[in-house]
């Protein structure tokens, strides 16, 4: 047993190097991001606008994901991944420059999510094929439950640290400890990790490799269906999300202290359901656990915080709504990861990127439009009637409640209509 696991540590050397590191460096950057959540919507007290701040990191990563990838196969994905985090980081010194003199302002907010989202465009394949390059095929179920594992960690630690941080030291506290991570990637990423070399032997434009991403989908009905299944759940989860902080800042029991206790609760659920992973046995049947784990979360977590006015019960429902999040994204993992050669896996992830999230934009401005412009006027002018005042409660975040009820009846619906169009799959 000591000999296995000796011969664990050492093929998965650069992977632990790598995974820590660069965990470590996420959690930074999502501490920035939960802060400026926090400091914008005391500024403008609007969902929409808070919501805007992730759109304008993810239109970017839409629209220029399929050349990116293409770009992976072609370039050393280590320099890649190294000169995308120095963009990044000069952004965020940027952003502190503008907050030391006072003149941060909301355009400024968006213009740098925006600039930095373009650069994970370029990072996320880059960092999806060095993955697949340094891990051996055995280890993949483990380390795609270990890279759930730190996601999860980095959701329950977020907002606990964001809110501590931004209480005490505000953005300026954030932004050091987002930019202190960042060095600690980046020096072990330069120094300590070696990826080995799978540049892609073609010559052809960046345009015409990007089609060979798609031509890959369409050739495999499989993949593609699951993709544009999750493009829907991306959908609900993040109108969730745009939702979220309109539903707990405003209510009496709620605020900003509960929004980060709530919020770490998904965290805490995806550590378990990311610990289950990594010694749950291989499943008969991958496509089946994706729909089922889905139809569960999204069919739960938002008619039970649509119908509730207690904290605990909003901590139930994220932990109910996340805990089998890892298990769905293990098994898709999988599938991806043995379905598609390594040498077409970053533009074939790239296409992925686009066609899986393109939604979350649409998502993130449908929530936060629906609450301000449509299910907040809709309770202040008849939330007064008996049904509705029992239903979701009365004042602001009653009409974030009503819209909960919208995403948990939309997300049911997307996935019992999916499943049973994946009945005909079958993967082990």
């Amino acid at each position: 047993m000591k000999f296995i696991k000796k011969n664990e540590l050492h093929d998965l050397k650069d992977f632990w190097i790598l995974w820590s590191t660069q965990s470590v460096s996420q959690l930074g950057s999502s501490i920035t991001g939960f802060a400026l959540t926090l400091w914008l919507y005391e500024k403008t007290g609007s969902s929409l606008d808070t919501a805007a701040l992730a759109i304008c990191s993810y239109v970017p990563y839409v629209l220029m994901s399929v050349f990116a990838g293409a770009l992976t196969d072609r370039f050393d994905k280590r320099k890649t991944m190294l000169g995308c985090d120095l963009f990044a980081a000069v952004c965020t010194m940027i952003l502190w420059i503008l907050l030391r003199t006072h003149s941060l302002m909301v355009w400024h907010l968006y213009g740098l999510n925006a600039v930095t989202g373009l650069m994970n465009t370029v990072q996320q394949p880059a960092s999806e094929v060095a993955m697949t390059l340094i891990v051996p095929e055995a280890y993949y179920q483990k380390t795609s439950g270990l890279r759930s594992l730190s996601r999860s960690l980095i959701s329950v630690a977020n907002p606990l640290i964001a809110t501590s941080l931004y209480a005490f030291c505000g953005l300026n506290g954030v932004i050091a400890v987002d930019l202190g991570s960042f060095f600690a990637a980046f020096t072990a990423l330069l120094f300590f990790v070696r990826i080995p070399q799978n540049k892609s032997d073609h010559k052809e434009g960046t345009a015409v490799l990007a089609k060979e991403g798609f031509r890959f989908l369409r050739g495999n009905r499989l993949i593609l269906v699951l993709i544009l299944f999750m493009s829907g759940v991306n959908f609900v989860a993040s109108a969730f999300d745009a939702v979220l902080p309109g539903y707990i800042l405003p209510n009496p029991k709620g605020g900003t202290a509960v929004l980060g206790v709530v919020t770490s609760c998904a965290g805490i659920a995806m550590i378990a359901g990311s610990l289950a992973v990594s010694v749950l046995p291989k499943p008969k049947d991958r496509v089946k656990v994706i729909y089922l784990t889905m139809l569960f979360s999204l069919g739960s977590e938002n008619f039970l915080l649509a119908f509730s006015r207690e904290p605990l019960l909003w901590c139930v429902g994220q932990i109910i709504g996340w805990v089998l999040v890892p298990i769905m994204d293990a098994n898709l993992d999988v599938i991806l990861r043995t379905a598609v050669p390594v040498k077409l896996q970053g533009r074939v992830y790239a296409c992925r990127n686009t066609l899986q999230f393109f939604t979350i934009p649409i998502g993130l401005f449908t929530g936060g439009f629906m609450v301000d412009h449509i299910c907040e006027p809709f309770m202040k002018r008849y939330g007064g009637l008996p049904v509705l005042k029992a239903l979701f409660g009365a004042g602001k975040g009653s009409g974030a409640a009503l819209m909960m009820l919208i995403l948990g009846i939309s997300g049911s619906l997307l996935c019992i209509v999916t499943g049973r169009r994946l009945k005909r799959y079958r993967y082990s």
